[in-house]
């Protein structure tokens, strides 16, 4: 990935960046309090831990536990939850435009209630609040049936009485108290923080929590123990099993320290709930809207002084003043961009996407950095056997074949690493254990040796007659095993392991470590006096054989979609919890420029400027806590950049909620997916890139509608004020404003079902309020050079220059003007010569024909007369044609020099 290249950062933080970094440092606050309250807990010995919660070690009553529950409350962390219906269809009519438009209603109705443009301002009104409020409320629920939680209950120790023996219940997480004893096994979800009492052999995986892939193993405790050094993160402690992790292996018995908001999990999880923070999004519609509203303040009032003092007629000089803020007011906005982010929600959800916040469609097209973990995203979030080498780092087959025997023949619970030997011989069928072998006997793994042994015996073809003998397997850590060993095997021959040999052994191990891999070394003892039992003490004399290391793969689509990724201009940053080597190997397979990995320690010492030219030359953060990982969203976007998130964890959640666009997956915790924005249901790269065009193709039809809209008013604007100051008579009626601008709005209705061109797609997209308003002053007034030829032609050709003949005026510009804002869609919404090199989806060209025949047809209708209107003559086409083709050929000149000149187009 190429390193980026930061763009001019806004002078003023934009809005709602105060209250994410204060949201950020109380986070930090909150989680620091109750990780050192954690740590105590974790240095002191178990009796103390029993002591601070009140508990026994036989459980608590019945009775306590429902004191207890009052108490403390239900054990849950804290939720946003959806506002009532009222308040989302409240919400949905926020918006400035929809303001104006009823305020100007309020205004109409207040001169006259019988003004049919109040029913057109209502109609607009309503259907563009109601659009949006139901698609998001749709949106909301479909997310809600999400929420699954893995585990719904946990298995307790309690008792019925004082003098009661205690019994182990099944109940509802959510009813897990402090003080409660809570018994663990394979595949549970731990309920709460728990101060482990007994444990033995216990694997938890703690990758919701610390983004690390592995599973931690924990101490093998006791109800004497006595605790362990305090370390600043509980995560890191060997005898605490935290609220949101969940056990792989092994047993445990654990009181429980906190519930609910009072858990690590919990933390930062309430931290997380309340008022989101303004997006790119949001911003940019802010901006643009209060660009239309401030230039429709400027312009209304001129035409209406114009008009005024031109006319003489005040009341009909504010009448028609209002028509103009109408027609400045692209009110169809809110609906378009419903439509558009409704018809990208559709879409999305075909391909697996749910949409929770239809806002995030758009900030998806317009990503153009994706921070992402490592686990399942990049990988297949799976154990496998990436090789197995001899003593000098070579692939050896016996190697193989004795971690084989070792993973086969253990009787113990099997680990991801076990499992992993397994499936790859039996993939690759490389190693038949037929009848060669049969059990002796077995020396189990446990955490303090961090090794497991079987004893094996040969039959009589392979170990010959008269030759009983017993082979010891031995795998385990490198440096346990190791210290064991006095011979290795070398190319066959068996050679004493010397200390130079160790140091070269050593190093082949290392080696694989730097690179990522976990690596376990594979040693062997024949015993020529046989016996039926075996102790640890028999695992002495090893000769080593070599090393099994183990990798989560890259998943095989992984470096395609990180390329196509690349080719829309959307640079991966990876930022992980996972260690340094393990990283930085994982990315260098796909495709990923690592370069210098930053430790998430690293970022602690940098103030925001440091960290923010950080950000932009870094492609790798490992190791990165969630105050950490949101830090760094913050930098990139404090450096103009629009940033995604994808991240499944408790320790994404807070960086999913200040990235510009969350990502998660059905598969997250609660909190992370409350946190998203948008939810998977496939950990795939590929999806998003898929996501990625359909949010740039609503970003761009948007785009289109606002500069095709505000283009054109202008210019009809501009026409208005030249004709009020030359021409004796209204140059067109306030009704026919309104009508002109409700049919060619209702036309544009279809523009979130056009096409985009290939080449806008290929790059990230954003808003640019100076950038439409430059638009709108360059391409708006061409439409008024025809407009003022029109003036003329029905002026001088056609006689209309007195009061008398004002309606044939009007109707002959308003013919005019609807179809030169119809026909302009085609030229605005391409930057391609239009119905040659681009044309318009068929709805748009349904609508395009549907405004032009209705605009041909009113001035000839019953309605005419009611609405002002007079029949035009047959001449006035072949002008109305000529005029029409001018104006499309000057549009395109136009167009390419400003392209030339500004490099843009939408």
């Amino acid at each position: 990935m190429t390193m980026l290249t930061p763009r001019t950062p806004a002078k003023l933080a934009p809005p709602g960046r105060g209250r994410r970094e204060r949201k950020a440092a109380e986070l930090e606050a909150r989680t620091r309090l109750v990780g050192e309250r954690l740590a105590g807990i974790s240095a002191g010995p178990g009796v103390r831990a029993l002591q601070d919660v009140d508990a026994s070690a036989n459980g608590l009553t019945h009775a306590e536990a429902a004191l207890r529950l009052e108490r403390h409350g239900p054990n849950a962390v804290a939720q946003e939850r959806a506002p009532h219906w009222l308040v989302q269809l409240g919400k949905a009519y926020w918006n400035p435009f929809i303001a104006v438009l009823v305020f100007l209603a309020a205004v109409m109705y207040w001169q006259d209630p019988g003004d049919p443009g109040v029913i057109i301002l209502s109609v607009m009104v309503g259907v563009s609040g109601l659009l949006r409020f139901w698609q998001e409320f749709r949106s909301g629920r479909a997310a809600d049936a999400l929420k699954k939680l893995v585990t719904t209950t946990c298995a307790v120790q309690r008792r019925a009485g004082s003098g009661s023996a205690p019994t182990t219940f099944e109940v509802p997480m959510d009813q897990v108290v402090p003080g409660d004893m809570v018994k663990l096994a394979a595949g549970d979800l731990i309920p709460a923080d728990l101060r482990l009492i007994t444990s033995k052999d216990l694997m938890v995986s703690q990758a919701a929590l610390s983004g690390e892939s592995l599973p931690v193993a924990k101490a093998d405790t006791r109800p004497v123990d006595l605790g362990q050094q305090e370390s600043s993160d509980p995560v890191e402690a060997d005898n605490l099993c935290l609220m949101g992790t969940s056990v792989t292996s092994g047993t445990a018995t654990g009181v429980v320290v906190a519930t609910g908001s009072d858990t690590y999990f919990g933390s930062m999880a309430g931290s997380l709930v309340g008022e989101r923070p303004q997006t790119n999004f949001d911003n940019g519609v802010r901006k643009v809207s209060f660009l239309l509203i401030r230039f429709m303040l400027v312009m209304v009032p001129v035409v209406f002084m114009v008009n005024g003092l031109t006319k003489g007629d005040w009341d009909e000089a504010f009448l028609f003043g209002i028509a103009v803020a109408v027609g400045l007011t692209p009110e169809m906005l809110p609906m378009v961009v419903s439509a558009n982010l409704a018809r990208g929600a559709v879409a999305m959800s075909k391909r697996k996407v749910v949409v929770k916040r239809l806002n995030a469609i758009q900030n998806l097209g317009a990503m153009d950095v994706l921070c992402t973990d490592k686990t399942g995203t990049l990988t297949e979030d799976r154990i496998v056997l990436d090789r197995y080498l001899d003593v000098h780092g070579d692939e050896d087959g016996e190697v193989l074949e004795y971690g084989y025997l070792n993973a086969h023949f253990q009787t113990g619970l099997r680990n991801l690493m076990d499992q992993a030997v397994i499936d790859r011989v039996d993939e690759a069928e490389e190693v038949v254990v037929d009848a060669r072998f049969s059990m002796v006997d077995e020396i189990p793994f446990d955490f303090a040796r961090r090794r497991m042994s079987v004893v094996l015996s040969r039959n009589s073809l392979v170990a010959g007659p008269g030759r009983a003998e017993h082979i010891m397997i031995t795998k385990g850590a490198v440096e346990e095993v190791l210290d064991l060993c006095t011979h290795m095997t070398d190319r066959g021959q068996k050679v004493e392991l010397t200390a130079q040999l160790r140091r070269h052994v050593t190093g082949i191990a290392e080696e694989n470590n730097r690179r990522g891999l976990r690596v376990l070394a594979v040693a062997t003892r024949t015993v020529c006096t046989p016996r039926d039992t075996y102790t640890v003490a028999d695992e002495d004399q090893l000769t080593l054989v070599g090393f099994l290391a183990f990798l989560d793969p890259p998943k095989a689509d992984a470096a395609r979609a990180l390329q196509g990724l690349a080719d829309k201009g959307i640079a991966v940053k990876v930022v992980t919890g996972d260690n340094e080597l393990v990283a930085a190997r994982v990315c260098a397979d796909v495709g990923i420029d690592v370069g210098h990995v930053v430790p998430g320690s690293e970022t602690d010492a940098l103030d925001d400027t440091a960290l923010r030219a950080l950000a932009a030359r870094t492609t790798v953060f490992a190791k990165v806590n969630p105050v950490q990982k949101a830090r760094i969203v913050r930098a990139l976007q404090a450096d103009g950049h629009t940033v995604g998130f994808l991240g499944d964890g408790i320790n994404d959640a807070a960086a999913l909620r200040d990235a510009d666009v969350g990502i998660s997956v059905d598969t997250a915790v609660d909190i992370a997916k409350e946190s998203a924005d948008i939810i998977l249901l496939e950990k795939d790269l590929t999806v998003l890139e898929q996501g990625v065009v359909q949010g740039r193709t609503t970003f761009g039809n948007t785009i289109k509608y606002i500069k095709m809209t505000a283009s054109s008013n202008f210019g009809n604007v501009f026409s208005v004020l030249v004709a009020s100051a030359f021409i004796p008579f209204q140059p067109m009626l306030a009704i026919m404003l309104l009508l002109q601008n409700l049919v060619y709005d209702i036309a544009q209705l279809a523009t979130p079902w056009d096409r985009m061109d290939e080449e806008y797609l290929r790059k990230p997209r954003n808003w640019d309020a100076k950038g439409i308003f430059r638009f709108m002053v360059t391409i708006g007034p061409v439409s008024s050079v025809f407009d003022i030829s029109m003036f003329l032609i029905m002026w001088h050709v056609f006689g209309a220059n007195s009061e008398a003949s004002q309606s044939l005026f009007q109707s002959g510009w308003f013919i005019e003007g609807l179809l030169s804002q119809t026909l302009v869609v085609h030229m605005i919404r391409t930057r391609k010569i239009p119905f040659i090199q681009s044309r318009a989806s068929w709805p748009v060209m349904v609508m395009t024909v549907l405004a032009v025949l209705t605009g041909l047809y009113l001035p000839f209708s019953p309605l005419a007369p009611s609405l002002g209107f007079v029949a035009l003559p047959a001449s006035y086409f072949p002008w109305l044609i000529g005029v029409l083709l001018a104006y499309c050929t000057l549009t395109q000149l136009v167009k390419t020099w400003y392209i030339r000149k500004f490099n843009t187009w939408l």
